[in-house]
């Protein structure tokens, strides 16, 4: 590339006439994500490996384009998604990429960009009051919350630590007092609420502030980030749905608390992976950095390398298109090639083992970061060492030590079942135990909701969460799972909530034919045990798994709802449908109000619903067990929604009044046929299963029979007291006795069974 050698010849020349000034003081800066070792690296390289070549040439044009345009420092007026946020996010992002563009390329045009900018800020900096906009339980300066502000830090710290040998004596002396430090202090000292917290706003909050101790090598700055605000007089805690400050005792804080705490030992982040993907910026900025400048603090490494583990983590709850799973407050679409995990992907391959499957992901990004990191995942690309990613069957402890629930998630195929039985997930946190959903391929068939919020769309309240995500996706009903008397778990309310998690009693992921995973909750509704076995089941002659679900609620209630958002084109149902002339809202309250009765359907044949859609030109059917008194209900979201915040999607409710302490719920979903709209020819569109019963049912055992059109049947069995693999298990049925051993069991039947 003509510019890559334009520049080294550059370079070189202002080598020999000694006027390169940072290179002079290369030793001591940059010593964060890029060093000076790492400097030399990627120069003796340029020209040399492709992709690293053509990131370095992106961005070079990207920057001098804001340079051609020239600096703008607006003062601060915006939510997200106006013009003075985007500006100074902007301006964030530009500087970290002006301060590599002059380490790389030698060129002070980068560098005195990136200074003038910095003069800019300092001058309107020690001006300004809080923002205007005051929705933010931690209003900024720049912006209109302190996450936002310590975005900027951290980024502006990458750029500084860039330029800093180059900057005079006096110009950082001037920056320094006027900028940096009041800017750290304010995040900190000033905004303890926002610092002294378990959560990826303090995550961002202690990175910024550690990065410009860094920088500065103020050990004073690089403590407090590392461990917090340590004042005994400072109150230290969380915020619930509403944005109220709890008090938590005994409560650790800092950078390192904040990768104890919501990281479980198997890397998995207790608010999902939407806001890990948003954190893991920070968190290995950070790391990195104190890796390169301070490894005597060993926090790479710390709680046994959880940050390497994390990214795995994000990896394997993505689907085949590398999109997250919908988990807790989550924008659909965030995927593993979002430019906030390039980081991610080069630390994890460069510090993390090099796994050849990151170098697949790197590829899919088209880029790499212009350090170290970068051109080491770079030049294997080169090398042609990746392999294509391979997605298994996992499951992913919660909580810090392990034994708080968890998220499982069961592959077979071109399906995906994700099972959530976790913590709560701090304030980002669904109430939604027991859930799941199904993916296929890169496609949601049965969905969870996600977040209701337009990131970054000013006309949607600012762009930040909308009062829906309050009222409808955090709760119970918005999930596929079983909600009680109408009420969401734990009533909804965050602090309960926080105190208890799901149980995970056994996971079964090595028999391809038989995938399952069982859990339990006994704390969403006091007094009544929830249990739910998810499997994925390959039968003979059956072109893909078909997913069991297995739910039983022991323990009283008057009502009980087991929703199914399923996705698409409703196909038919098995009873007749009872259309509403005028829909109504389905209830009053959590979640309830949001729902338009459409229609209702209520089995009268005593065999199991049968019920079938379309989505993405895939043809699915599920059969649910029934009792006489059940009813579903066809319902829509959309009501009581004045602002349209709410798409439009479909749900079916499986209502049933229980005539005891315990009921049972078996389905059966089977993904059996494809449309074309090009013919206007579909195949397959009839699943080849006929009914699904349950013949056995107690606190004990399970046992269900599927019903296929040849004939066939088979008998699934489920333990729910003893889950060794050993345990010897004996029902006895009408047709003889059904012995197997482990916790669950599928066979043919060869007995027909008497009704």
């Amino acid at each position: 590339m003509s510019f890559i050698r334009q520049y080294i010849t550059c370079w070189v020349a202002c080598v020999l006439c000694g006027l390169t000034l940072a290179e002079a003081n290369a030793a001591e800066h940059p010593r964060l994500l890029l060093t000076a070792d790492g400097v030399g690296q990627i120069r003796s390289s340029l020209g040399r490996v492709p992709l690293f070549d053509q990131t370095l040439a992106s961005t070079k044009q990207e920057v001098d384009a804001e340079i051609a345009s020239g600096i703008h420092v607006p003062i601060p007026a915006d939510f997200s998604g106006g013009y003075t946020h985007e500006r100074h996010k902007r301006n964030f992002f530009i500087a970290e990429k002006a301060g590599a563009l002059f380490q790389i390329l030698g060129d002070e045009r980068y560098a005195s960009y990136l200074r003038d900018m910095l003069f800019e800020y300092a001058e309107m900096y020690p001006t300004l009051p809080l923002h205007p906009k005051e929705r933010s339980y931690a209003r900024g300066k720049l912006f209109w919350q302190c996450l936002n502000d310590a975005n900027w830090l951290l980024y502006m710290s990458l750029g500084y630590d860039a330029i800093y040998d180059w900057l005079s004596e006096e110009d950082r002396e001037f920056l320094n007092a006027h900028l940096f430090r009041p800017f750290a202090d304010f995040l900190s000292v000033d905004n303890p609420q926002f610092f002294n917290r378990v959560h990826n706003h303090s995550t961002w909050g202690t990175a910024a502030v550690g990065m410009l101790g860094l920088v500065l090598d103020d050990t004073e700055l690089i403590e407090r980030a590392l461990y917090g605000l340590t004042d005994d007089g400072l109150e230290v805690g969380a915020l619930d749905d509403d944005g109220g400050f709890i008090k938590l005792e005994n409560q650790r804080v800092g950078f390192l608390a904040n990768l104890e705490e919501p990281f479980s030992p198997d890397g998995y982040y207790t608010e999902g992976p939407y806001y890990q993907r948003y954190a893991m910026y920070p968190f290995l900025a950070f790391a990195i950095a104190m890796q390169n400048a301070k490894p005597e603090y060993a926090v790479l490494e710390h709680k046994n390398n959880v940050l390497m583990k994390a990214v795995g983590a994000l990896v394997a709850l993505s689907d085949s298109d590398g999109d997250f799973f919908a988990i807790n407050d989550a924008q659909k679409g965030m995927s593993i090639f979002t430019p906030s995990m390039t980081l991610a992907v080069s630390a994890a391959y460069a510090y993390g083992g090099r796994d050849p499957q990151f170098l697949s992901i790197a590829e899919g990004q088209g880029r790499v970061r212009l350090d170290q990191a970068g051109l080491a995942l770079a030049e294997d690309i080169a090398l042609r060492r990746g392999e294509p990613l391979q997605q298994q069957s996992v499951v992913l402890r919660d909580g810090p030590e392990g034994n708080e629930g968890g998220i499982g998630v069961l592959r077979g195929g071109d399906l995906a079942v994700v099972f959530k039985f976790t913590a709560q997930g701090l304030s980002h946190g669904h109430y939604d135990k027991l859930s799941y959903a199904l993916h296929h391929g890169g496609d949601e068939v049965i969905q969870d909701y996600g977040l209701v919020r337009f990131v970054n769309i000013g006309q949607k309240g600012g762009g930040n969460y909308l009062p829906e995500n309050t009222t409808w996706a955090k709760q119970s009903i918005a999930h596929n799972t079983m909600v009680l008397d109408q009420k969401s778990h734990f009533g909804g309310n965050y602090a309960v909530g926080s105190q208890h998690h799901a149980t995970l009693e056994y996971a079964s992921l090595d028999n391809e034919s038989l995938l399952s995973i069982y859990a339990k909750d006994s704390n969403a509704y006091p007094g009544r045990d929830m249990r739910r076995s998810l499997s994925l089941v390959t039968l003979p002659g059956l072109n893909k798994p078909l997913l069991v679900d297995l739910f039983t609620v022991t323990g009283t209630a008057n009502m009980i709802d087991l929703p199914t958002h399923y996705l698409g084109q409703f196909i038919e149902i098995s009873e007749s449908l009872n259309v509403q002339r005028e829909p109504a809202p389905l209830g009053i309250d959590s979640g309830y109000q949001h729902i338009w009765q459409e229609a209702r359907s209520q089995p009268t044949s005593g065999n199991a619903l049968k019920f079938s859609w379309l989505v993405a030109n895939r043809f699915y059917t599920m059969f649910r067990s029934t009792e006489p008194g059940d009813f579903f209900v066809h319902g829509r979201l959309g009501a009581n929604d004045p602002d349209f915040n709410l798409r439009r999607d479909p749900t079916l409710i499986h209502r049933r009044v229980p005539q005891t302490d315990r009921t049972t719920f078996v389905s059966v979903i089977d993904s059996h046929g494809e449309y074309s709209p090009v013919t206007e020819l579909s195949q397959g569109q009839q699943s080849v299963i006929s009914d699904v019963k349950i013949i056995f049912d107690n606190t004990e055992y399970t046992v269900a029979s599927i019903f296929l059109g040849s004939g066939d049947a088979f008998t699934l069995a489920w333990a729910h007291q003893d889950f060794s693999e050993d345990k010897i298990h004996e029902v006895d049925l009408p047709q003889g006795l059904l012995r197997w051993a482990g916790p669950q069991q599928i066979e043919k039947q060869e007995v027909e069974i008497n009704e």
